[in-house]
């Protein structure tokens, strides 16, 4: 029985998120097939939005298992669902033993992991596409589990805390590039390795962020704002 719900609510879950997401936002991809990607994977991106795991997980052809904020779990209903479709706890702003020892398990085991390593949705200087520093220990964890990161960038996904967006006629932007992967140096020292792949990862985001902003030619209104003044915009 829960072998069965385990499939069913995966099931459930990306038919929903394919509907929903492609009827709200036109999603473009820069660099789609660098996401085609086996084995063990840790999928690393910008957060701007709570919509942000969502839309990569309908984009991305392998299932990906997802670090959520700890404070959704204790929900009976939503916390159930969440585990249902693999997704597990990590705290906001520290990565405890059961959160590290839960990813190297997945990662060691051939999965996609995937990871916002801000520490929560950011925007401006407090961003890690604005020099702003990870939070989450990324490449201790790609390092430690000896896998890839796969770089990523979204942008546009917070205009859909804009109610208006969500019309027919007034459907939101979403942009996404993938970067190469990034895989540790084992030249270098441990450390040395690490403070490498925390620095290409960083880079390989602006750089991303870079190449959209120009391909797609964005403006400033395109780039990450506050979901509270997204909300706001929505009442005018």
């Amino acid at each position: 029985m829960r072998i069965l719900f385990h499939r069913v609510a995966n099931y459930l879950a990306a038919s929903l998120m394919k509907v929903i997401f492609g009827y709200a936002a036109r999603v473009h991809v820069l660099y789609r097939g660098r996401a085609d990607v086996s084995g063990g994977v840790l999928l690393a991106s910008n957060h701007i939005s709570h919509f942000d795991p969502f839309i990569f997980s309908s984009i991305v052809r392998r299932k990906i298992d997802w670090m959520a904020m700890a404070e959704f779990f204790p929900h009976p209903v939503l916390g159930r669902f969440l585990r249902a479709v693999d997704a597990f706890p990590a705290e906001r702003d520290r990565a405890d033993r059961a959160t590290i020892r839960s990813a190297l398990e997945r990662l060691k085991t051939g999965r996609i992991v995937g990871i916002f390593p801000e520490g929560g949705i950011r925007d401006g200087a407090n961003s890690i596409l604005e020099g702003a520093a990870a939070k989450s220990g990324v490449a201790m964890l790609a390092q430690v589990a000896n896998a890839p990161i796969l770089p990523c960038v979204i942008l546009g996904s917070d205009r859909l805390y804009n109610s208006k967006r969500w019309l027919p006629a007034r459907r939101s932007v979403v942009w996404i590039a993938f970067g190469n992967l990034i895989e540790c140096n084992g030249n270098l020292a441990k450390s040395e390795a690490r403070q490498q792949l925390e620095q290409d990862f960083r880079e390989s985001l602006r750089n991303l962020r870079d190449e959209v902003v120009e391909t797609f030619r964005l403006t400033a209104a395109d780039l990450p704002h506050p979901p509270k003044l997204r909300m706001k915009e929505s009442h005018r």
